[in-house]
This record gives C-alpha cells, structure tokens and sequence, in this order.
C-alpha cells in the first residue's frame, strides 16, 4: 500500500479519472443554490440534482470531482478519531453513461492496483443493497465484485438504513449503494462482527450509489429515465489509511493546524485524552469556519441559518481555546494555517484572507468579551439550582443577554451532570420571535429544488430580481449571497451596506414586471467561460462551473450562468411581488417575494 499526502491522493484521484475519459469539475459552494431543504453542501451528489435528473452538463457524461462539504449532525462528536464538520469528498460520476460493471472495475483498479493506491485485496470488505419492497436484492453488485476476484465472504447484503443513498432533500434521484470497507486490523467485537459494523474494525473509504430511482413529494420510488452512478471516497479517512494513522486527525492534513495549536497553547497535543479532543475540536471548527467565511457565497456569523452554525463552531473553538490557556484573539492564527494548507487548491481561502482573518477576529472579540460574563452567570444560575434540570427561560437569558447558543448550555450543564429543559428553551424563543417580529426562519422547509413549472418560474423571477438590483442599486454594489427557492416563494441574499428605500424597492420590482410584461423567450447557450465574460453574463465564473457553462438569457433584461430549470416565457411568471427587505448579515440584505398567478 502507497502511502501518500493529501494532496497527492486529490492530485491521484484526479489523474486516475481523467484516464478514464472523466472531466475535472470544480467545487460548488458550500451554500447550496436555491435548495430549501438543507443549509450546506452535505455530499458530492448535492450540486449536480439537476443533472442527474438528466439535465445535460457541459462538460459531458463523465465527471470527476473533489467537493468540499459540511454536515453538521454530530458536532458533538467532533473530538473522536473519526467525525469531522468540514470534509472533502472525492467523486467521480456517470449521468446516463456507464454503469455498475465499470464503476465496480473502476473503483477496484483504483484502490488495489500498485500504479495508483495498491492496497492489499485482503483487506478490503463490501457491502450490497439486501432488497425491499421497492427496489430488488443487488445481485448485479454483486456479481461484479465477485468477477473482480473479490471472494464472497468478503461481500455482505444489508438493509436499505446501511445501503441505500437517499436523495440530497426530501425527493430527488436516489437508489442502491455498494460501500467499500478496509479491514483496520481491530479486534472484531463479536463473531458477527462483519463490514458495516460500526465498532471501528471495519472502515468505510468507498461508497458507490447507483441512482436508479426518483423519490417523490409522495414518498414513491420511481425508475429514472437516465441511470447515474455516483461515487464517493472520504479524501480524510483514505489518507488515514494510507498513513497508518489511528485517526485522521493525525495526517498530514491536519498536521499544521495542529501545530499551530500546540503553539500558541504551550501544550502538547498527545499529553491527555481530554487535552488531544480539545486540539481536535479547535482543529475541525476552525478548518469548517474559515471554509465557511472563504466560501465564494462566503457567509458571516449571525443568529440565523447558516451563520449561526458558523458562530456556533467558532464559539464553541473559543471556549476549548481558553480551556487549552490560548490568548484571547488567537485563532486567526490556527486560521493561517488552515489556508495555508489549503489555499493553493482551493483558492478562495488565499483571496479572501484579510475577510476570513477580519471577520473571524470581530467573532473572538464579541463572543470572549460576552463568554466571561456568560460563564458567572451560568455558575450563578448553576449555585442556586433547585433540583437536576436548568430551565428554559434561564436557558434563553443565556443566549439572548450573553450569546450562548443553546448547545455550549447544554454541554456545559452536562459537564456537571445536569439538564436542560429544551422544551422550555424553544417555548421562550418562539416567544422572543413573536414580540420582536423576527420572523427569521430557523428551518428550511419543502421539497428539493426541482423542475417542477412553479420553482422554474421562481428561478428565472431571482435572475430578473438580481438584474434589477443591479441595475437601481448599481452592479458594483451588487453580488448574490445566496438564494433559496420554495414552491411559495423566493429568498435572495445580496451585498449592500444599508437598507433599501421604499423607492428603490419599488424600482426593482417595477424592472421584473417590466421583463414579464414583455413576454420574451428565455434562451440558453453553451459556451466556454471566457466566453461568457465576454458575453456580459454574470456569474461565479472562477469557482464554481468548468471550462464550459449554461447561459441563460431574458433578451433585454437579464444574463446570467446557472443549472436551471427556468420558464419557457417570462409571460408565464405572473406578476411579481417583494414582500419583505431586511438584513441578513453584515453587508448583505435578504429579500422574500413571490408570484401572484391571477
């Protein structure tokens, strides 16, 4: 077995696929586009829905690609030698291309034969979809593992919880996956002990879905028209293999973050295990929140979506920082080495550096001066408590007055073995929302964009909004944050340092229904990037598409790159309504609107 960097084994993956007729495609934006259902990018699959429903990309029917991600479901178990926020997920894909068999021989070659990982066959384990009502056992799978000289007691089925990849959001293209496990020499926990075993024995490197199906707002399985294969290969866990480490917070990838933490701390990171957690959990967050503050849709702390995961990893890094005795305002430095490590692939983190390292410094400063203050009135609170269980409007007093998020009180009652009523805690919230007339959405709600006629025609209306926008407001002032479409309405965030006019609001919503009115035809054209710069469309061109994209046009009004799906005429959006202006954080203002079909 080869062992590598992590930036050798990207640089591998890459080569290998291109061998394989696969064109490179860059990384999407952590923020996901026009996608209600989640808050990040959770999975390679994620950006290309469209495609995958059979939308035809630019760069072909082959792809491969290294997507950078965030699932934030097991924060807390962040710490450990495996869980991590942010991760990179190689992947390579067919849309309607090649299938099963050549995925099988694709993956195998890959990971077994010395010109490229050379691991030893031996140790490798497989699983396969076992059958349901609705989809059959995967036999095929199977059979091809079997025709590659794995042996068959190295093959296990399993139910669809182990072997079946879901769709991105409530509905979408999903089907059965084969994964791939490494047999890490552990002591099996019991005689059943078998690939899928979550004791550690057996590690996942590999998942291959095989996208047969669509799931629908009813909850059916419906066979795609266009098969798709959709790999993924977890760049962290594989390198760890490669290496021989014990967690992956012991590769090379981590090893400068890591350092610059045992730095600015004076301790070292392998002197205690409570000690080597806390390096990890400032390791893993502050990697996921400069990610985050570089993103090309980069974000910013606040008390909403997004940006209140993100204050929430950078906070939660501050308090294990001041536990390890780092000086307050340091982790910008752990920033530093975090792009330093990065930043020549992902180049957004090099470009934005004094916005990360600025916005990051602002959090420390607003968060260490409230945290002090927070933490006594904790330990007060916690003093004159009756029983086991801290209640909810105190709990509230902690995240309204001192900026605690609702999960550093948890963790830090459980430190001392006690409760938090959460019931409470939200009852006050919601409270809090209705008197202040928030209306921020905690939650995203609805289906996965799709291309039904209402989202298509709500997309092409954010196009319009955002030419209009520009237009009044100015295109130097303008660039889109992030948008998220439901079947009822359109969210659009923008840059702008104040708060728009009743004028100005007025004024753009006067310039999409102007563009309705007209009733034109919306084209689209496939053209290279410099093409397209040249052309007047606007767009994420550096980071986000490959050397060729999709334009969409609204002669007269609008030009811009994206995926779709769009309305045929603008004459169908029906008349268009902004219903709501507000800030959405620093520097970047939210607008709702909607669609009235008379």
């Amino acid at each position: 077995m080869r062992s590598m960097t992590s930036k050798e084994l990207r640089q591998l993956y890459l080569d290998f696929f291109v061998s394989k007729g696969h064109a490179i495609i860059p990384s999407a934006s952590l923020i996901p586009e026009n996608d209600p259902t989640v808050l990040f990018t959770t999975a390679g699959m994620h950006p290309l829905v469209p495609y995958l429903m059979g939308a035809k990309h630019p760069e072909g029917t082959r792809l491969v690609d290294v997507q950078k991600c965030v699932r934030t479901g097991d924060i807390d178990e962040v710490g450990d030698s495996s869980h991590c926020t942010f991760f990179e997920m190689l992947g390579n894909w067919s849309l309607g291309d090649y299938f099963k068999k050549e995925s099988i021989a694709y993956s195998w070659e890959f990971l077994t034969s010395e010109k490229w990982l050379g691991i030893d066959p031996s140790l490798l384990f497989f699983t396969c979809f076992e059958g349901d009502e609705n989809a059959p056992r995967d036999t095929v799978a199977y059979d091809c593992w079997v025709s590659q000289g794995v042996k068959p007691n190295h093959i296990v089925f399993l139910p669809k919880k182990n072997n079946w990849w879901g769709p991105a959001g409530l509905t979408g293209p999903c089907g059965p996956d084969t994964e791939i496990f490494y047999d890490t020499g552990k002591t099996p926990c019991s005689d059943d002990c078998k690939a899928g075993c979550d004791c550690g024995k057996y590690l996942e490197i590999w998942n291959n879905v095989f996208m047969e199906y669509n799931k629908t707002v009813e909850g059916t399985f419906e066979p795609l028209a266009q098969k798709n294969v959709d790999t993924g290969m977890g760049l962290d866990r594989t390198v760890a293999t490669l290496q021989g480490v014990r967690s992956v917070y012991d590769t090379d990838a981590f090893a400068g973050i890591i350092a610059s933490i045992a730095e600015l701390s004076g301790k070292s990171y392998g002197e205690s295990d409570e000690v080597m957690r806390m390096f990890r959990i400032i390791a893993d967050h502050m990697r996921c929140s400069t990610f985050m503050l570089g993103d090309q849709r980069g974000i910013t702390p606040s008390n909403v979506d997004q940006g209140y995961i993100l204050r929430r990893l950078i906070r939660r890094a501050i308090r294990f920082a001041m536990q390890l005795g780092i000086p307050e305002g340091s982790l910008t430095k752990v920033a530093e080495a975090v792009i330093d490590q990065y930043g020549e692939f992902y180049q957004e983190l090099s470009v934005n550096r004094a916005k990360i390292l600025d916005e990051l410094t602002k959090e420390e400063q607003r968060f260490e001066h409230a945290l002090k203050k927070g933490i006594r009135e904790f330990e007060r609170l916690v003093s004159g408590l009756n029983g086991s269980t801290i209640d909810g409007v105190s709990a509230f007093h902690l995240y309204d007055t001192f900026g605690f998020p609702i999960e550093l009180t948890q963790e830090l009652a459980a430190e001392r073995n006690l409760a938090v009523d959460l019931d409470g805690f939200n009852e006050a919230f919601k409270a809090h929302q209705e008197l202040s007339h928030a209306g921020a959405e905690q939650r995203f709600q609805g289906g996965l964009a799709d291309h039904t006629e209402v989202t298509a025609q709500l997309h092409t209306a954010t196009h319009l909004l955002q030419a209009g926008l520009r237009k009044v407001l100015g295109s130097d002032e303008v660039a889109q944050k992030g948008s998220n479409i439901t079947a009822e309405r359109l969210r659009f965030d923008f840059s702008f340092p104040r708060k728009l006019t009743p004028e100005e609001i007025s004024a753009v919503q006067d310039y999409v229904n102007e563009a309705i009115d007209a009733d034109v035809e919306i084209t689209c054209e496939e053209m290279t990037v410099d093409e397209a710069k040249e052309s007047g469309a606007i767009g994420l061109f550096e980071s986000k598409y490959g050397s060729k994209v999709k334009v969409y046009t609204v002669p007269g009004f609008s030009r811009e790159i994206c995926g779709g799906p769009h309305a045929a005429r603008t004459g169908d959006l029906g008349r268009f309504v902004i219903k709501k202006e507000e800030a959405s954080s620093a520097g970047v203002r939210r607008i709702k609107a909607v669609l009235i079909h008379e």
